[in-house]
């Protein structure tokens, strides 16, 4: 192999090398009060925490942690949120998800007039979940959950899946593109 030749491949290998480690290290910011509009990599909202979002970008993923609530505004996601045995979820007033809301074992949570382009998936929630007036580029599931389901006035651009809730869902006027499955049937 030539100098020029070895040259390049270690010039493209350090390339490669600072790309990989630009990517892999997206700052996590943990919110724990309140940000405004201001733009961040990856937002943790910490063990029994609460954050309040109002115009935030977040150019990755929000991940919800036990006992933790979010509240957020008029937000732009580029990735999913992420809520495992969270107090609360909202996210309302035209918030734009890039990825996908997963909601389980939590509390309660609520999509409002906003814009997934992903799924909303609620599974095993305690509290009262809600789907209500937003466009959503996946599917909408709800399955096991206790506290009451709402679907209202969306726009679902794949399916409308309901399962194993108590109490049945309820809501209407919803425009699904494919199907509408088990309890949501009617909605």
């Amino acid at each position: 192999m030539s100098k020029l030749q070895t040259s390049v491949g270690i010039s493209v290998a350090a390339l490669a090398a600072v790309a990989f480690m630009s990517s892999a290290s997206a700052e996590e910011r943990v919110c724990n009060s309140h940000i405004g509009a201001q733009t961040v990599d990856n937002l943790r909202v910490p063990q029994g925490g609460t954050c309040t979002l109002r115009g935030t970008r977040v150019k990755g993923t929000i991940k919800v942690e036990r006992g933790a609530t979010l509240k957020a505004e008029a937000i732009v996601v580029i990735g999913n949120v992420q809520a495992e045995n969270a107090r609360n979820v909202l996210i309302e007033d035209e918030s734009r998800i890039g990825g996908s809301v997963q909601v389980v074992q939590g509390g309660g949570a609520t999509v409002r007039n906003s814009r997934v382009n992903g799924e909303v998936y609620y599974d095993e929630n305690r509290n009262m979940v809600k789907v209500i007036r937003s466009r959503i580029g996946g599917n909408v599931q709800a399955f096991q959950n206790t506290g009451g389901v709402e679907i209202r006035g969306n726009t679902i651009e794949e399916n409308l899946q309901c399962k194993a809730n108590n109490p049945r869902p309820t809501g209407g006027n919803n425009i699904v593109l494919n199907n509408k499955e088990d309890q949501c049937a009617r909605l």
